[in-house]
Formats: structure tokens, C-alpha cells, sequence
């Protein structure tokens, strides 16, 4: 029967197991909905809370709740979190042995665990099938659930197979629970795991804690100047394109002291295993990953996430950035992108191997991240409204707290295409970027010699730009549709252009390198609560930070899982001196007050003393 008989209530649970006085937005909806016996989707932002709603109907329930989680890599920290709670929780993977997988099985039978998790391929087998018949299941949750869409950034297959539980357990609950949707991916959700009947929840997808910036790119010394200057310390996860960039990158950094590893996945499975349980368990390590890196990852005090190359789609930045200031605390999502960017991605969905109908989609989703990534208006907003959620500006994203100068680059636009279209035209001729940026500066060079360039009429008309500044043009004209690419990664023009040229269509450009200031300083990013400590709790803060290190160590868990920062600044600022006390911060339950009180009540009194 789990540990139905010790709650009375939801609020009961959760006030003893997991010390919050107060549910948050509508998890005591979904919580009565699903103890119910009621299918739910619930669409929630990462830091949410939405592991809740599945963990207390699974405790209010008969039962074990089985958790379909997808990467078996991090079911032994969930499981180990769970139990720091005194909650009962196991796993079944491929890690375990025999003995210990059916130790596992035994207690599910005897009714002995209040969650166990499962990895979706598993869940297929028919022997995992015949073990679940042969107890009860309080819940099924389906974790990560937009792993279901078959168009989406983190495509599993073996999700597709989880619309057998509808069928095997029709009258299980299931909770189906992502970060990241759009209307199609939660219409796909729904379809795909048999919950058309199910009730949706949807939460505003605004992360208003983080801090998001992106910067034309000037070289990988940008990267180490933001950490070093802004996070310091502090953890963080940088995201490369290809797995000899992260591998480059994570030693530039290393050189400039700033501790990081990288991870793809081309790296044995040790060393992934290695890297990811550092990056849990220590402070202030920067990983450097590809997109291999980070489903899963419950470590809330991820101060930054950076990205050195263009992501593929809004909701692949989105999920990615979100895995920053899970803790709720000021955070920056950051990045940088230039014209390479742009050509490159463009390049990849030309010659991948997908049919027409996915190229186009690709194509969609590209448009869609280059208008997040050239918007003058606020960035939040435009990143909100590609998920259907509307705001006004935000005022903590780059283009709100500098907004972008825009200028008037028609007559720019006009040069660089009309030298497209003599090229082309006059010669039978198409170059990229470099050679027609050297045309319009009227630089001599061995190509234009060879080609005979400096005889055309557009050759050094654009000499009041320099090279950078013509490449600003390019990539804004490509992320437009006023440009295009075509084969070989050479510059071609659209319809688009051809309403330029005739001056049917101002063309506004952002002023990103044109009219910038080197003098400009980056948007005043937001104190954490860390710096807003009052002077006489700081060291006290850094008295329970370091017992709490050594109390992780002890137990093989991540510092997070014994208490959460926001705890122990709070008990550094309310001084408890009774377990009384300390039972009513938030975040303190029953099970962590009768483990770690004690201790943490004589770090008080002796600073007391």
C-alpha cells in the first residue's frame, strides 16, 4: 500500500515529506486531478515544480508510482534525492545486476516502494510488463513527454511504444509532463500516448529569472570574458555544435582557470558517466556540450547556460536554457551568433537526408530562432510567443535593457545585391560572403585579379563599411529572406531582394556592429540573493555551505540534495535555535529535520557564541 496510511492529504504530504508550507500555480490541481484517478498533461517550465505532481498522488494512491523517465544515467541520483526525503524509490536499468534487479522486483511485489523508474525501452519488454501485472501501480508518469514528437529537437522512439499502457492499464492514472511544447507538440502528446481525454495544464512558460542575451560573435575570448566576468566560480553549461569544438573549448577555458570537461558523445560511457556526476556534485565545474549533455539534469544552481553556436530550433534553446536557475536565483541564458551561424545551419538542412516536408520544417524552425536572434523588440516576449504566450517587455533581457539601435540600410542592402545580380547576370558567376565583401571595399586580391572584379560597376561602392560590418549586412539579409543561399554556400537573391532593389521595401538593419560603441558595457545583470545577504549572515552562509559538502560526500549525493542554497541562507539570516524553528523553513521535511537538525542547529549556536 506505499505510504498512503501516514498522509491524510496533499498538503499533509506535502508539508512533512518535502517542507514547503504552499503548493505553487496549479500543482494542487493536478495533484487532486490525478489522486482522482484522473489522465492529466501538464505543460510546465523547468524549476516548476513539476515532479511534484506525480510524486504525492503516487504517496496518496495505493501503489507504486512508475516514472518513464530517458535517461538511465540520472535514475540513481533521482532515486537517491527521493530518498533524503524518506521516500521509498529504486530503479530498474541495464546498470544493475541480476541480484540487484530482482531485489528491486521483489520489493515492487511486496507493495515496498512508493516510485520506481523506468526507462521507456524497458517498459516495452514483456517481462517488465509481466512484473508490473503482478503488483499494484499507483500512477504511471511519463517524463520529458515531448520526447514523443516525432518533428521535436529530442526525438525517442521508444516513446512511441508508451501508448500501450492506455491499453494494458486502463484505469492507471498517467500523467504525461514536458518543459517544452508548442501547440503541435502537445497536440502530438496527446495523440501519441492515447490521452485525448486527458485534462491539460498548461503554465506560463516565462522564466523571469533568467537574463537572456545574445552578442554578434568576435572570437572565443568573449566566452571566457563572460564567465569570468559575470560567473565567476560558478556553474555553468556551454553548448557547441560539434563534439572537437566542445573538446577545443573546454581546454580554452581550462588554460584561462576557469574549471570545465567536456561531454559528447563520442566519449566512452565512463567518462560520461564521470563528467555528469562531477557537474552534479561539485561547485563552480563548467561543462562544455554538445546537445548530448543536460535532459534530466535536476542540479538547480546552474548560474549561466551559453551557447557558442546557433541552436536548431526555439524550442531546442528554450529546453537548453532552461537548465539554468532552476532554484529560482538570477541566471543568464547567453550567446553568441554571426554570419557563419546562418550559412552553416542553412548548409546542413540542404544536405541532410530528410524528405522535403522535414527540410521545410527545419527551415521553419531556423526562420524561427533567426527572429528570436534579430528581434529589436524584447526578447523574452518573442521567445514567449513562439510557445503562444503573450507579454510586454520583460525588462531582464538584452533588448530591453539596451535596446538595440536600428538604422536604415536600404541603400546597403541595394549595393551588396545589385553586385549579386551583375555577377550573376553579366559573368554566369556566384560567390559567398568574402569575395563580395572584397568587391564592394574595392580590395584588390588574387581572386578579384583572376575574376577580373575591379571592372564592375559596383567595385568599391561599398568602401564606408568594413569587413565586419558588411557581414552584419549579409547575415541580417539572410536571416530576412532578402538572401539566400545556393549551392556551394554562395550568395543568391529571392523574390524578397528584387522588391529591395526597386525600393518597394525600406530594409531596417540592426546597428550590431555598423553604430556600436566599444565603450557600450554589457546589461546590468541582477544580484543573486547570495550577494544580498546581510553582512552578518555571509559567513555563517559559508559555515553551512561547507558542512553541507562534506555531509554530501558522506551520503554519495549531489550538495543540492541535502539542502538547496535558498535553505541555508535562509536559516543563515533566521538563526534557528529549536528543531521548531527550523521545521518551518521551506524546504526543511521530517525525514532531512531528523537526519541533518541537529547538526545544522550547532553550526548556528556556535556562530552564536
Amino acid at each position: 500500500m506505499g505510504m498512503q496510511p501516514r498522509f491524510a492529504d496533499a498538503q499533509h504530504a506535502l508539508r512533512e515529506v518535502f517542507g514547503y508550507e504552499s503548493f505553487r500555480g496549479f500543482q494542487a490541481e493536478v495533484i487532486e486531478h490525478v489522486t482522482a484517478g484522473g489522465d492529466a498533461v501538464v505543460l510546465m517550465p523547468t524549476g516548476g515544480g513539476k515532479s511534484l505532481c506525480y510524486q504525492i498522488p503516487a504517496l496518496l494512491r495505493p501503489g507504486a508510482g512508475v516514472v518513464i523517465s530517458p535517461l538511465i544515467a540520472l535514475m540513481q541520483d533521482q532515486v537517491d534525492a527521493l530518498a533524503q526525503v524518506g521516500l521509498r524509490a529504486a530503479f530498474l536499468n541495464s546498470t544493475q545486476d541480476w541480484a540487484e534487479q530482482r531485489a528491486v522486483e521483489r520489493q515492487f511485489e511486496a507493495g515496498e516502494l512508493d516510485l520506481l523508474y523506468l526507462a521507456p525501452e524497458r517498459l516495452a519488454t514483456a517481462g517488465t510488463q509481466e512484473l508490473l501485472s503482478r503488483g499494484e501501480i499507483a500512477l504511471f508518469a511519463i517524463d520529458e513527454a515531448h520526447c514523443v514528437s516525432q518533428w521535436g529537437h529530442d526525438f525517442r522512439p521508444d516513446y512511441l511504444g508508451l501508448a500501450v499502457l492506455a491499453q494494458l492499464w486502463p484505469d492507471v492514472p498517467r500523467v504525461a509532463l514536458t518543459a517544452t511544447a508548442t501547440a503541435a507538440t502537445h497536440a502530438e502528446i496527446r495523440e501519441r500516448l492515447r490521452l485525448e481525454r486527458a485534462r491539460d495544464f498548461t503554465a506560463s512558460f516565462d522564466r523571469p529569472n533568467i537574463q537572456y542575451r545574445i552578442e554578434p560573435r568576435t572570437g572565443s575570448a568573449q566566452l571566457v570574458r563572460f564567465i569570468k566576468n559575470e560567473h565567476p566560480g560558478q556553474a555553468g553549461i556551454v553548448y557547441c555544435l560539434t563534439r572537437a569544438g566542445t573538446e577545443k573549448l573546454a581546454q580554452l577555458l581550462c588554460e584561462h582557470g576557469i574549471p570545465a570537461l567536456p561531454y559528447h558523445a563520442g566519449l566512452d560511457a565512463a567518462t560520461r558517466r564521470e563528467t555528469q556526476a562531477r557537474f552534479l556534485r561539485e561547485d563552480g565545474l563548467t561543462v562544455v556540450a554538445t546537445i548530448a549533455f543536460g535532459m534530466g539534469i535536476d542540479k538547480p544552481d546552474v548560474r549561466f547556460v551559453a551557447h557558442v553556436d546557433l541552436p536548431k530550433s526555439v524550442e531546442g534553446y528554450y529546453q537548453e536554457t532552461g537548465r539554468a536557475g532552476r532554484d529560482g536565483e538570477p541566471a543568464t541564458a547567453w550567446m553568441s551568433y554571426g554570419l557563419s551561424d546562418v550559412v552553416q545551419q542553412r548548409s546542413l538542412i540542404a544536405s541532410s537526408a530528410g524528405s522535403d516536408a522535414h527540410k521545410r520544417l527545419q527551415q521553419r524552425h531556423l526562420d524561427a530562432m533567426l527572429a528570436l536572434c534579430e528581434t529589436v523588440e524584447c526578447r523574452r516576449a518573442n521567445l514567449l510567443a513562439y510557445f503562444g504566450e503573450k507579454i510586454g517587455p520583460c525588462g531582464n533581457c538584452d533588448t530591453c535593457l539596451r535596446p538595440p539601435e536600428v538604422y536604415d540600410g536600404t541603400e546597403a542592402a541595394q549595393k551588396l545585391l545589385s553586385t549579386i545580380v551583375r555577377l550573376d547576370r553579366e559573368r554566369n558567376q556566384r560567390f559567398g560572403a568574402g569575395q563580395l565583401i572584397d568587391i564592394l571595399r574595392g580590395r584588390a586580391t588574387a581572386k578579384t585579379q583572376q575574376w577580373r572584379h575591379e571592372t564592375l560597376r559596383t567595385w568599391g561602392i561599398g568602401a564606408e563599411f568594413n569587413d565586419a560590418q558588411w557581414r552584419d549586412v549579409v547575415r541580417q539579409l539572410l536571416a530576412r529572406g532578402d538572401l539566400t543561399l545556393a549551392e556551394h554556400n554562395t550568395l543568391a537573391c529571392t523574390d524578397g531582394s528584387w522588391e529591395v532593389m526597386r525600393g518597394q521595401r525600406e530594409v531596417l538593419l540592426r546597428a550590431d556592429v555598423v553604430l556600436r560603441s566599444a565603450s557600450v558595457s554589457r546589461p546590468a545583470a541582477k544580484k543573486s540573493q547570495g550577494e544580498q545577504l546581510p553582512p552578518g549572515a555571509t559567513g555563517l552562509f559559508e559555515r553551512l555551505r561547507a558542512w553541507r559538502a562534506e555531509a554530501a560526500k558522506a551520503a554519495s549525493v549531489p550538495p543540492y540534495v541535502v539542502f538547496h542554497d535558498s535553505v541555508l541562507r535562509t536559516v543563515a539570516v533566521e538563526r534557528p535555535v529549536s528543531q521548531a524553528e527550523l521545521a518551518r523553513i521551506s524546504g526543511v521535511g521530517a525525514a532531512k529535520l531528523q537526519r541533518y537538525g541537529e547538526q545544522v542547529l550547532e553550526i548556528v549556536a556556535a556562530e552564536d557564541r
